[in-house]
């Protein structure tokens, strides 16, 4: 009897044979010993990050990153300042999209056809990489300590730039969804080529997930409810197995039926305040379900060891 090339294969490189369908606990915390943390994805701008601080405090939410999809190309040099100076005040995590993608360039039109649309969140020449790292230097100098690339040769720039002391070595390098990375031999890649946290597919399964954690030490990020752009899941229920099989995990909580707002402004600050403070709400229901389900799993004290939070 001969065993499978591909499962040979796989156990020789150390990657799971297949998804791990007996959905092992994960025995990786943070650095503080937690195993989860709270993300609110999608505030963009400055009154929305002062919503979702407020909402937090009203409600009791431990809020521990905050991500924005407008982008730094987008915000002006004095609101990244204020920005990264109400981060540093509550020490949370302050984690901005980077600079102009394929769609934003006349001469790509694969961005925009259904076939290429996975091209339309990666940078498209070198032109564009440059104008990106550019970004990255900026909301650097501002004091950011947390950036959300969704290129691959970005983050092998930015990680090399930290480890020849470009940039910080305390920058944190997360990856996007829009990465589109479903399996654990991709994480692997991309936790070499130095990224930390990584947002993987908010649809892949407790099977699936054990697998990645299995394969890579990357934080994982998950949409515990998707926006719509990004299939709609809301997966409150799972929440204490997908904390118990990913951890260390930051819980992402989205908003379903909500108009994009990318990119944001003042035309859109009403409804991009609105969702915040709603997404904060979600993010209360998810850790009540959480609570219900009595595990012991130990969230990360906010601030604690933390890094990527703003040092403006």
């Amino acid at each position: 009897m001969t065993s499978d090339v591909a499962e040979r294969l796989l156990a020789h490189v150390g990657l799971p044979a297949g998804d791990l369908h007996d959905r092992p606990s994960s025995t990786l915390t943070f650095e503080d010993g937690g195993h989860y943390r709270v993300e609110i994805p999608s505030v963009e701008g400055f009154d929305a990050v002062q919503a979702a601080v407020d909402e937090a405090v009203r409600l009791d939410v431990p809020l521990h990153r905050l991500s924005s999809g407008s982008g730094i190309s987008l915000t002006s040099d004095s609101e990244l300042r204020d920005i990264a100076q109400l981060g540093a005040e509550r020490a949370i995590e302050i984690c901005p999209f980077v600079g102009p993608k394929a769609p934003w360039d006349g001469d790509t039109a694969m961005a925009l056809a259904p076939d290429g649309r996975t091209l339309g969140w990666r940078h498209a020449g070198m032109d564009q990489l440059r104008y990106a790292l550019k970004d990255v230097d900026r909301a650097v100098k501002a004091g950011y300590r947390s950036v959300l690339l969704a290129d691959e040769g970005l983050i092998h720039a930015v990680a090399r730039g930290r480890k020849l002391g470009y940039f910080p070595d305390d920058l944190v390098i997360k990856g996007s969804a829009l990465l589109g990375i479903g399996n654990a031999a991709s994480v692997r890649i991309l936790r070499e080529l130095g990224l930390d946290s990584l947002n993987v597919p908010g649809d892949l399964s407790l099977a699936k997930l054990a697998a990645v954690r299995a394969a890579s030490d990357v934080v994982i990020d998950l949409y515990v409810e998707s926006p719509d752009s990004l299939g709609g899941f809301l997966r409150y229920h799972d929440i204490p197995e997908i904390v118990r099989v990913s951890s260390p995990v930051y819980l992402k909580f989205g908003l379903r039926n909500a108009a994009s707002i990318y990119p944001s402004g003042v035309h859109l600050s009403g409804l991009a305040d609105a969702s915040t403070r709603e997404r904060v709400r979600r993010a209360r229901v998810g850790l009540e379900h959480l609570d219900r389900a009595g595990t012991s799993a130990a969230v990360s004290p906010v601030g604690a060891m933390a890094r990527g939070i703003p040092k403006p």
